[in-house]
C-alpha cells in the first residue's frame, strides 16, 4: 500500500511540473511578441535588424557613385608619388646616356657631311682632269660636258662656256706647232706685194733697232724657234708674243687666234680645277645638291675674303 501512494504521488507530481513549465513558456513567447510590436512600432527594430557589414556596404556603395563626379578635380588635386633617390639617380643615368648618343650622332653626321663633302671636291677635280686630257687630245668632250654644267655651271658659268666651245672647234699643240711650221716661210720674209716704201720702212726699222741680244737672237728664224720651244713648253702667250714680231705676222692672224683660244681654254680649266678644291658655297655634286662642306684646302682666315664671281678671272698657276 505504502509503495502504491508513492508511486501515485510522483505520477501526479508531473504532469503538475509540465504545465507550470509550459505557461512560463508562453509567457515568455508573449512577452517577446509584445516587446518586438513595441520595438517595430517606435522604429527600433530597423536599427537593430540592420548588420554592420550591410552599413559598410552602403556607404562604399554610396561613396561609388560620388567618386565619378569627383574624379577630375581628384586627379587634379592630387599630388604626384614622390621620386626616391633610387628613381633620381636613374633618369640622371638614362639623361646622361642619350647624350652621349646625340652627342655621337651630331658627330657622325658631321663627319658624313665632311667626308660627302670631301667626295664630292674630289669628283669635280677629276672631272676637270678628265675635261683637260680631252682638250689636250682634241677630242669631243661628250658625257663631261654634261658633268661640267652640273658642277660647275653655277659657280664658273663662263668657264665652263668657254670650254664647251672650244670642243666643239678644237686645238692641239701638235696642231699649232705644225701650223707654225708650214707659216715659217712667209712669216720670216716680207712679201713681194709690197711696196717699195713698205719695203724700206721695214729696212730702216729693223736697222735702227738697239737690243742687247745679238742679231742672231732677233732674227724671225730664231723667233720662230723660241715660238715653237714655248708651244711644247704650253707658254702660249710667249709663243703668240714672238710671232707677232715677225715680219710676215699678218699672215698668222687665223693662227694666232686659234693659240689666243687655247690659251683662254687652259685657263678656264685651271679656274674649274682651283674651284673644286676652294669654291665654299656654289660647287655642287653629281645629284645637283650644294657642297656646303669647307675644302680641307682652304686656310682658315679670320676675316672674309670675297670669292671671284662668275665674271671674274682667275690667275693662271705658274
Amino acid at each position: 500500500m505504502q509503495e502504491y501512494s508513492a508511486i501515485t504521488a510522483s505520477s501526479s507530481g508531473r504532469p503538475r511540473s509540465r504545465s507550470i513549465t509550459v505557461f512560463i513558456a508562453l509567457m515568455a513567447f508573449i512577452m517577446g511578441a509584445a516587446l518586438v510590436a513595441w520595438a517595430a512600432s517606435h522604429g527600433y527594430l530597423s536599427g537593430v535588424l540592420t548588420a554592420p557589414d550591410a552599413q559598410e556596404t552602403t556607404e562604399a556603395v554610396a561613396e561609388t557613385l560620388v567618386e565619378p563626379a569627383a574624379l577630375p578635380n581628384a586627379a587634379a588635386t592630387t599630388p604626384a608619388p614622390k621620386t626616391t633617390a633610387a628613381q633620381m639617380a636613374a633618369i640622371s643615368s638614362v639623361e646622361g646616356r642619350l647624350a652621349m648618343l646625340e652627342d655621337r650622332i651630331s658627330r657622325l653626321d658631321f663627319q658624313t657631311d665632311a667626308a660627302s663633302g670631301n667626295a664630292a671636291r674630289a669628283e669635280g677635280l677629276l672631272i676637270a682632269f678628265a675635261a683637260r686630257r680631252m682638250i689636250d687630245r682634241g677630242e669631243p668632250l661628250s658625257y663631261v660636258a654634261d658633268q661640267l654644267k652640273l658642277r660647275f655651271m653655277n659657280a664658273q658659268p663662263r668657264a665652263v662656256d668657254t670650254i664647251i666651245a672650244f670642243s666643239k672647234n678644237p686645238v692641239t699643240i701638235d696642231e699649232l706647232s705644225a701650223r707654225l711650221e708650214a707659216l715659217s716661210p712667209g712669216l720670216t720674209g716680207v712679201e713681194t706685194k709690197e711696196s717699195l716704201w713698205d719695203r724700206a720702212r721695214h729696212e730702216f726699222g729693223a736697222l735702227f733697232v738697239i737690243r742687247r741680244d745679238s742679231s742672231a737672237l732677233v732674227s724671225p728664224s730664231a723667233r720662230i724657234d723660241r715660238a715653237k720651244v714655248m708651244l711644247t713648253a704650253k707658254r702660249i702667250n710667249n709663243a703668240v708674243a714672238e710671232v707677232e714680231r715677225l715680219p710676215g705676222a699678218d699672215q698668222a692672224q687665223t693662227w694666232i687666234a686659234d693659240a689666243r683660244r687655247y690659251e683662254d681654254v687652259q685657263h678656264a680649266l685651271d679656274l674649274l680645277e682651283t674651284t673644286a678644291m676652294l669654291e665654299p658655297t656654289r660647287l655642287k655634286d653629281a645629284e645637283g645638291h650644294k657642297v656646303d662642306q669647307p675644302s680641307p684646302l682652304a686656310t682658315p682666315t679670320p676675316t672674309a675674303t670675297p670669292t671671284p664671281t662668275s665674271g671674274e678671272a682667275v690667275k693662271p698657276r705658274g
